[in-house]
């Protein structure tokens, strides 16, 4: 084994973290992940910054909090001048590829205000989170009266699709997300009752196959050192899987839902508002639950079986010997735990991910097969890699808000974090415009410090408060309670550090600012000096000595 010169970032979309059996799910075997997790550290506090496909994947992808660099919501676009990891990669002399989703929305008006064509090398990285693209694919071509959701998602797989025979003019939705009745007719996989229907396609043919092939096609093609981001696009929803995936888990496979009767008689507006949004209405019934997670367990399972096909690929090329791979999701997916369905809340089954990273490097042999508890957050990832990378991360510091893992991997400390923290823009949900809230006040932000886990919510909405050591389902809120006072203003003091950060100064990094300190006189600027004896000779030289003639009672 030597130093890594390659890494592979894999992301999967909406995969929970207690779905994977090396996390100790006893029903749903993920050999393939927990053989990766086994040579490797798996983390296992390892948490989101939003719980939301976008703003989750910004900031893993620049290493900076949402409010940090303000794409806060799904199709808000990342600004111009927010560097990203294929920027810090190149800066380091890595090439930064994508295959999959990234769910990033360019800046266009940003761009032409610059002048900077989206076809040009610069404009199309701007336009593609920092990536040099071998294939975008978000994974999303739903339509409705409006038009596409995305106009330019699942373009190149639906042409794979149609080049295999798979009819129609969106085969994407017809065949590969959803499924067909006797008489031909489409069984949407957008309709919850369809999700233990088998989808409509050959199952490697399916999306996640089509991945693993074409991430497998760059690393053939590729010349170190680079980083491939393979992101894939499921367990995500539409809930439906292909054969023989659809047919494996039943009733006696699943989880019991973590939920309580107090939960749904809750006195908070937010979290009886998600309650009662349409998927947490419809994962609140058994019925539709057991239906979804037969597709969900599946689609995990099928994930797993294609990291098996990818890894054994790996060993045969030798690529095992030279990549540093790392596994991670953007959220998790609440499958109508606390009567909530997707993610777009805090606690665990949406905002902590699995996260397992292997490093080929001799010196990563002491970790192999531990369990790291430490906090850690996704923006760690991007330090991490610019120092796998051959950069040195402290002298980003002033971009950067994550630590690097690597020393960690390779016998050190973990990065010495108190809290982690979260945040969720909820201003474009009908909610927001349910509870009479301006964009400034639609917005909640989590502080964990390993026990404690408080949700803050701005627009004079009461906070919330659980404690994960005596309630690690999560399902007493203590937000109102007086007994708590005292820990609810410890966090907030944690919090409200965390807000006065400064963030956005980066164009000028923290050691410019250490050795700018005191040399104001090495330039001229003399500020309370009284006489020409106060200060060295040195630096009041060009001021001493100097003669002029006297133009005072010149005409």
């Amino acid at each position: 084994m030597a130093e890594p010169k390659n890494i592979l970032f894999i992301m999967f979309d909406q995969l929970r973290w207690d779905y994977l059996s090396c996390y100790g799910h006893p029903h749903l075997h993920t050999p393939h992940i927990d053989r990766l997790a086994a040579r490797g550290v798996r983390f296992d506090n390892a948490y989101i910054q939003s719980p939301l496909c976008g703003p989750s994947r910004m900031s893993t992808y620049t290493g900076r909090y949402v409010h940090s660099h303000g794409a806060s919501w799904n199709n808000v676009p990342l600004k111009v001048g927010e560097l990203t990891l294929g920027d810090h990669l190149r800066d380091a002399g890595m090439g930064c590829w994508l295959v999959g989703k990234t769910h990033m929305k360019a800046d266009a008006a940003g761009m032409a205000r610059l002048g900077l064509e989206p076809d040009s090398v610069i404009g199309a990285r701007v336009s593609e989170c920092g990536f040099d693209v071998f294939e975008r694919d978000d994974g999303m071509r739903p339509e409705g009266p409006d038009g596409m959701y995305d106009p330019g998602g699942a373009l190149k797989y639906n042409d794979y699709l149609r080049a295999q025979g798979y009819a129609g003019d969106n085969p994407w939705h017809d065949h590969a997300n959803s499924g067909v009745d006797d008489a031909g007719n489409v069984l949407s996989g957008w309709f919850l009752e369809n999700s233990d229907q088998p989808a409509n396609v050959r199952e490697t043919d399916s999306e996640t196959p089509y991945l693993t092939r074409r991430a497998m096609e760059f690393i053939a093609g590729a010349t170190a050192p680079w980083c491939c981001h393979l992101s894939y696009i499921k367990p995500h929803w539409p809930y439906i899987v292909p054969e023989p995936y659809a047919s494996m888990y039943g009733p006696q496979d699943f989880l019991p839902r973590v939920a309580s009767d107090a939960e749904r008689a809750t006195d908070h507006p937010v979290y009886a508002g998600f309650q009662r949004a349409p998927v947490g209405q419809a994962l609140s019934r058994d019925d539709v639950r057991d239906k979804v997670l037969r597709a969900y367990m599946g689609l995990i399972k099928q994930c797993d079986d294609q990291m098996g096909v990818l890894f054994d690929w790996l060993e045969t090329t030798g690529r095992m010997d030279d990549t540093l791979i790392v596994i991670t999701s953007d959220h998790g997916d609440f499958l109508g735990d606390h009567w909530l369905g997707e993610k777009t809340f805090f606690q665990n089954a949406s905002v902590k991910v699995p996260l397992i990273i292997y490093d080929p490097s001799e010196q990563a042999e002491a970790t192999r097969g531990t369990v790291c508890d430490s906090l850690v957050e996704c923006i760690d990832l991007v330090p991490t890699f610019v120092q796998v990378a051959g950069g040195d991360p402290a002298r980003l510091d002033h971009i950067l808000e994550g630590q690097s893992l690597l020393p960690m991997l390779r016998g050190g400390a973990a990065p010495a974090r108190d809290a982690v923290f979260c945040e969720y823009d909820y201003s474009a949900t009908p909610l927001a415009g349910k509870l009479g809230l301006h964009p400034r006040e639609a917005r909640m932000f989590m502080v964990h410090d390993g026990r404690w886990k408080m949700v803050h919510f701005d627009g004079g909405i009461r906070p919330m408060l659980f404690d994960l050591r005596n309630d690690p389902g999560e399902l007493v809120d203590l937000g109102a309670s007086d007994a708590h006072e005292g820990v609810r203003a410890r966090l907030y003091d944690r919090l409200h550090r965390w807000a006065r950060r400064p963030a956005a100064r980066t164009t000028f990094p923290n050691d410019a600012f250490i050795a700018a300190r005191g040399k104001g006189y090495r330039k001229g600027v003399l500020i309370g000096v009284v006489g020409e004896s106060d200060l060295d000779p040195e630096l009041v030289a060009h001021y001493v000595g100097r003669r002029a003639p006297d133009m005072r009672d010149k005409p």
